[in-house]
């Protein structure tokens, strides 16, 4: 008998330690089928499982997307970003200003704007790795003075995107952000958000960074001790979080062909909500991309499904406030040796 418990408990702790490494995937699929069974019909088909709804699932979530890869960065090492949704309001800003506004051409107006996000997350990583304070207070201060900046430069008022050769309109190429490609079915951000994800993954999981990420999560004291340049690092992820939320502001601005201070306000809760969904400690030192990915479309999944059974928009906060306890609660339960 204690020969048969002796080889149940290490499979019971391998099952558990699975089931707890794919929580997100496994979330995934149980909503999914959830959806697929309450799904609403029209002419005999399941308006859940339409290609373009589907899609659309996809395209909903992009924006929310590319923000919670570079916020699943920023917790792994154990901190936070509060501001990447006014980041994106900035650039939004930024996209709309230099290519209307200033006729800036295309590539000099991506190019100027991704810049502008990857120096304000340096600047806040430089706060956060050099001096010392919090990044909560950090990102906090960042937050109000991205916004402040994004009402600045356009005067407070939101700038519509016209397309053409003349002088005040964007590069017709700009408006391809708000279209489908493969035959009218894939939405660009979707193919965007993909790309991210993928480098990301890749980055995560074949460079020495991501083991330096990781260890400065795990134990940042053990880490340094180790020679892990944790500043360089810091400042590193921050700089990344900023750039991808200046991607997302620029995909914003495609997509709704109009640029506004205001833009994506509370977007950093939604991109937080992804990355715990998606089983990333926020902690630090245990998580993934793929986590990340599969709690953004989760979210996006019951989000939309309660959307066609024409639920009450109170009642869909209310259920996806409790998706994210529950995600948080599992993490309580995690075993230490799952990473």
């Amino acid at each position: 008998m204690t020969a048969e418990l002796a080889e149940t408990l290490p499979r019971r702790r391998d099952l558990l330690s699975t089931l707890f490494k794919f929580q997100s995937l496994f979330g995934l699929v149980l909503v999914f089928i959830a959806a697929v069974l309450y799904s609403p019909s029209k002419n005999g088909e399941l308006l859940f499982l339409d290609s373009g709804n589907l899609f659309n699932v996809v395209r909903s979530i992009s924006e929310i997307g590319i923000l919670a890869v570079g916020m699943t960065l920023v917790i792994l090492i154990g901190g936070i970003d509060l501001s990447v949704g006014s980041v994106l309001g900035l650039a939004s800003v930024g996209s709309a200003v230099l290519l209307v506004n200033n006729d800036l051409g295309l590539v000099p107006a991506v190019l100027a704007v991704l810049a502008i996000g990857l120096g304000f997350g340096l600047l806040q990583g430089v706060t956060i790795a050099r001096f010392g304070i919090q990044a909560f207070i950090v990102t906090l201060a960042g937050m109000q003075i991205a916004r402040g900046l994004a009402r600045i430069w356009s005067g407070g008022q939101g700038i519509t995107i016209t397309y053409g050769d003349a002088p005040g309109q964007a590069p017709t190429a700009f408006s391809l952000l708000g279209e489908r490609t493969f035959d009218g079915l894939v939405p660009i951000p979707a193919l965007i958000f993909v790309v991210v994800a993928a480098l990301a993954v890749v980055l995560l999981r074949v460079s020495s960074f991501s083991r330096h990420v990781y260890a400065i999560g795990g134990n940042e004291k053990a880490a340094r001790l180790s020679g892990v340049p944790v500043t360089r690092v810091k400042i590193i992820v921050f700089g990344l979080c900023g750039v991808l939320a200046a991607l997302a502001g620029i995909v914003h601005a495609g997509q709704l062909d109009f640029g506004g201070p205001n833009d994506g306000a509370m977007y950093e809760l939604d991109a937080i909500a992804a990355v715990v969904i998606g089983g990333t400690d926020l902690t630090g030192g245990r998580g993934s991309v793929v986590g990340t990915v599969a709690g953004a479309l989760l979210v996006g999944v019951l989000r939309n499904i309660l959307a066609l059974d024409n639920v009450d928009t109170n009642v869909q906060l209310l259920i996806i406030g409790l998706v994210i306890v529950l995600a948080a609660g599992l993490q309580r339960l995690r075993p230490a040796s799952v990473s």
